[in-house]
C-alpha cells in the first residue's frame, strides 16, 4: 500500500543553525538508507515552506511512522509530521 506524508521542519522552535551540515548529511544518509530498502519511494522537497513530501511503500501507516520516526531530524525534535494518509489507486483509469 503507498502513503503520502508531509513534514514541516520546526523552524519556528529552532533557529537555522540549528539544522547543522552533519544532522543534515545524517538526514540524506538514512533517506537513502530507506529508499535502498524500497520503503521511500520518492522525496520532494516542498516549496511553500522547509519540509518534504514523501511517497512510501509499506504494509501499514505503523510503518511508515516507524521509518519516519527514524529520521535523525524527527529524532530531534525537528520534524513535525503534519500528514500520514494512505492512497487508493484512482478508478478513472480503470475499466468503465
Amino acid at each position: 500500500m503507498q502513503f503520502l506524508s508531509l513534514s514541516r521542519r520546526r523552524t519556528d522552535a529552532f533557529p537555522p543553525e540549528a539544522f547543522t551540515p552533519e544532522l543534515v548529511a545524517r538526514e540524506g544518509q538514512r533517506v537513502r538508507e530507506l529508499y535502498a530498502s524500497g520503503i521511500l519511494r520518492q522525496i520532494w522537497r516542498r516549496t511553500d515552506l522547509p519540509g518534504a513530501a514523501i511517497l512510501w511503500e509499506a504494509a501499514s501507516e505503523a510503518k511508515v511512522r516507524a521509518a519516519i520516526e527514524s529520521l535523525p531530524i524527527f529524532e530531534a525534535g525537528m520534524l513535525e509530521i503534519v500528514l500520514v494518509a494512505p492512497l487508493v489507486p484512482y478508478p478513472g483509469f480503470g475499466p468503465a
